[in-house]
């Protein structure tokens, strides 16, 4: 388990990366792109080094260095206002799509940086798919669309075959397929909330990512579609990596195997307090912010 006992303040003396491109478009951040349609992916680990965040001139996050280990579902746990979900947007690159946004530092996809100017946003899209806190599906669009979506913005060509069984098998991975099977031309806004989540989830997985970013994905929804979220989550360890950010302790213990607890001071950049195994972290904690936290005595 690793601590942070020091909570640093400073702006980093390097230059922050700030995208010199225009900003792409809102609907492709929703899914990653894919080299070819049911491409084989492998197991891959993330691993985000001495990332620094800024809203303007307003540091949100300060040197925050995190290992999330292939095959594993790692939860990001801490107090509103903490840098997570900038943290979580950054390891795809959703973070540059805020035009007074900029990062300094690098994430590392299998020892490749995805920041680095010589790749394309679509690269980092091409492997690390996002599930946002709210389900958004194209309503009007039907469930089979849905899934397809991400192929179609970015230009994938398969044929009818290949679409059929790419649906199938997405919506059987998000544990959504029994109960769409037989209305797969329905519009997807007529799911039920879990059922959109998990819509999301399938489109995701359509494009065939390495790594799976989800953000407070059951926060909305009741707590019989939450347990099918989680249960799908995890399903899903085996075959993608997962980052997720949740403020349920109990959801964190579940489903996560790593744990990182983020802590802003009041007034002050976000940074990792104490992060390791999730049964360590919530059984023994090493930070006593870390134990106050788990235990509900603030947050």
């Amino acid at each position: 388990m690793t601590l942070n006992h020091d909570l640093p303040t400073e702006l980093l003396p390097q230059t922050p990366y700030r995208p010199s491109f225009a900003v792409a478009d809102a609907a492709t951040a929703v899914m990653p792109a894919v080299d070819a349609v049911g491409a084989s992916s492998s197991l891959s680990g993330l691993q985000a080094n001495n990332i620094s965040a800024w809203f303007g001139d307003h540091l949100v996050l300060d040197r925050v260095s995190l290992d999330m280990s292939a095959g594993q579902i790692t939860a990001l746990i801490g107090p509103s206002g903490c840098g997570k979900s900038t943290f979580l947007r950054i390891l795809n690159r959703m973070h540059e799509l805020v035009p007074s946004a900029s990062m300094a530092g690098e994430v590392l996809l299998d020892g490749d940086d995805i920041y680095d100017r010589s790749h394309r946003l679509v690269d980092a899209r091409k492997h690390i798919g996002m599930v946002f806190q709210k389900p958004n599906p194209f309503p009007a669009m039907s469930i089979y669309d849905n899934v397809l979506a991400g192929l179609k913005l970015t230009g994938v060509k398969a044929g009818r075959d290949e679409r059929d069984g790419l649906v199938e098998t997405s919506l059987i991975r998000a544990g959504l397929w029994k109960e769409v099977r037989d209305r797969l031309r329905q519009p997807g806004g007529g799911l039920s909330g879990g059922q959109q989540q998990r819509l999301c989830i399938a489109r995701s997985l359509a494009v065939q990512p390495k790594v799976l970013l989800m953000d407070e994905p059951c926060s909305a929804l009741d707590p019989t579609s939450t347990r099918v979220i989680e249960d799908t989550m995890l399903e899903l360890r085996h075959q993608v990596t997962i980052v997720i950010v949740t403020h349920n302790m109990q959801q964190a213990q579940r489903v996560s195997q790593q744990c990182a607890f983020f802590l802003a001071a009041q007034g002050q950049p976000g940074v990792i307090v104490e992060h390791g195994d999730t049964e360590a972290m919530f059984g023994e904690p090493q930070d006593p912010r870390t134990f106050d936290y788990v235990n509900g005595r603030f947050g």
